[in-house]
């Protein structure tokens, strides 16, 4: 089932108030209603179309069985990616971008299999019964610390299927990679980005915690669609095999 927009819930959550006229990307023109005191103002019905796009995309991704990475390491949108995320079994990127989190694979691949391993022996007793209370101390902050990094994408796949972000400004390497690697980006889009290298641009406020939040929300639902729709893939049986069988 489709994701349904309402334009009057991102009217409420002030989801077309960009950034300054000073501060304007030209790449975003065909994106913006209006000048209102010094401010542009987003033409909503845009951003009612490039959710609908977006959200039909990731419902299809998560349909075929492949993983969407969300990413904020804007202080103001991480807790509710965190959290957007966790709910829905999505890798995240909420902290640091770590150069080379997508395109080096291999090399971030052996610090997570370090970060299980250290967790699997703290959790069985090994560390325990091998060092003393100091040394098991140090392991655990090893792992805190670890996990601040590494926590978010201990289970993503060597390469997602879509990558959402909050704010392409601040976390322009996600951008760089996952284009890098050909992965789709999903992204808001404030009046003060050039949307080039976005695949599904979203057209909204990305500073204001209520239009983030409801943008969130749909993208949490076109995830549980997708994720629906792959269960009843799995659960229904493939015409051949149900010959086979009769």
């Amino acid at each position: 089932m489709a994701t349904q927009v309402d334009i009057k819930e991102l009217l409420a959550a002030g989801a077309h108030f960009g950034h300054k006229t000073s501060r304007w990307h030209p790449r975003m023109a065909k994106y913006i209603h209006s000048k209102r005191g010094g401010s542009h103002i987003i033409d909503l019905t845009k951003t009612v179309e490039g959710l609908d796009s977006a959200l039909a995309f990731i419902t299809k991704t998560v349909s075929e069985g492949k993983q969407v990475l969300l990413v904020s390491t804007k202080r103001q949108a991480a807790e509710m990616v965190q959290q957007t995320a966790e709910e829905v079994k999505m890798p995240f990127v909420v902290n640091r971008w770590l150069g080379g989190m997508m395109t080096n694979h291999n090399t971030i691949n052996v610090r997570i299999k370090h970060l299980k391993s250290l967790e699997e022996r703290m959790a069985n007793g090994e560390l325990a019964a091998k060092y003393n209370k100091l040394e098991v101390q140090r392991f655990q902050e090893e792992i805190e610390e670890m996990n601040v990094l590494y926590g978010g994408i201990k289970n993503m796949a060597a390469k997602v299927g879509a990558v959402f972000i909050v704010d392409i400004q601040s976390d322009h390497n996600a951008v760089a990679e996952a284009k890098k690697l050909g992965i789709p980006v999903v992204a808001i889009c404030d009046t003060n980005v050039d949307p080039t290298d976005v695949n599904y641009p979203i057209p909204c406020n990305d500073d204001a915690a209520k239009a983030v939040k409801l943008v969130l929300s749909y993208v949490q639902s076109a995830i549980e669609a997708g994720q629906a729709g792959a269960t009843k893939k799995a659960d229904t049986p493939d015409k051949d095999e149900s010959v086979k069988e009769a």
